[in-house]
């Protein structure tokens, strides 16, 4: 599946499509297998599904934040900021179906429908999240990119096999990219273990020195992708995305959209805990 769809000149990562589906599929289960007579109803429930939703949705940023809290100290506020994908989901999964439990008993809450709903909407959350699990090989697309070096010099990934990987795709025209790469510089100088790569897509050489002289000068590893390749192969043409590869080259993470340094050190962890090979 591809990690997101594009709408026109939008383009949303395809996790956010996959949580709508699996909320739309819960509250239409909710609405079919609530079979009373309409004034008998003591708890409505789309309202008490809808309660459960934003339980889950809130204690799932909550908890992420938590565990990143580091990362939040020195501004609080960024914690508000949910364009970053920052979530437990798991919490927020336990959350809803805590709320939904004790709807039934508080406010009567019908508990054919409450746990049809929930039971539906988690195995929609999860079925998605395993069609939307990178392949377990290396993506035959990066090894075909025709890629250069700021000088023009050709060059290739896989130079960079060997240690975790990661690939962010940007241009300096794009808002959000512009924003994520003050976590991205500090986490290559923070992670010597990991490589970072940084493939500009579509620039001319100039343009972005550019902006990396007023913006980024310690950046390390920039090439071009002068027909913006990886973006069109790998994200459906959305920028920022970013590729989590492990030593052995294949495919842990992809996240289209912007990255925090929290939710960039999320996925760090993950790259690094993964066997390579697996």
């Amino acid at each position: 599946m591809t990690p997101a769809i594009r709408l026109g000149p939008l383009v949303f990562p395809t996790e956010l499509a996959v949580l709508i589906a699996a909320a739309a599929i819960g509250l239409l289960a909710g609405r079919l297998l609530d079979r009373r007579p309409g004034p008998t109803r003591p708890a409505d429930i789309s309202t008490v599904l809808w309660r459960a939703l934003i339980a889950g949705l809130v204690v799932a940023r909550l908890g992420f934040v938590w565990q990143y809290r580091d990362h939040f100290m020195e501004d609080p506020v960024k914690f508000l900021d949910l364009r970053d994908g920052g979530w437990s989901g798991m919490l927020g999964l336990a959350a809803a179906w805590i709320y939904g439990l004790g709807a039934m008993v508080r406010r009567a809450a019908p508990r054919p429908a409450v746990l049809g709903a929930l039971l539906l909407a988690s195995l929609a959350w999860f079925g998605g999240g395993r069609l939307l699990a990178p392949s377990s090989v290396a993506p035959p697309a990066l090894a075909t990119l025709s890629l250069e070096q700021l000088d023009g010099a050709p060059s290739t990934l896989a130079a960079f096999h060997g240690k975790p990987t990661v690939i962010n795709l940007w241009a300096s025209w794009c808002p959000p990219c512009r924003r994520e790469m003050p976590a991205f510089a500090g986490a290559q100088a923070a992670n010597p273990d990991v490589n970072f790569v940084f493939l500009n897509q579509g620039e001319a050489a100039p343009e972005i020195r550019r902006y990396l002289d007023e913006h980024a000068p310690g950046l390390q590893n920039v090439l071009r992708d002068p027909a913006s390749e990886a973006s069109r192969k790998m994200s459906n043409r959305g920028l920022p995305a970013t590729l989590f590869l492990d030593a052995g080259g294949r495919l842990v993470d992809l996240r289209v959209g912007e990255l925090s340094a929290a939710t960039l050190a999320q996925r760090l962890e993950a790259v690094r805990a993964t066997p390579v090979g697996k």
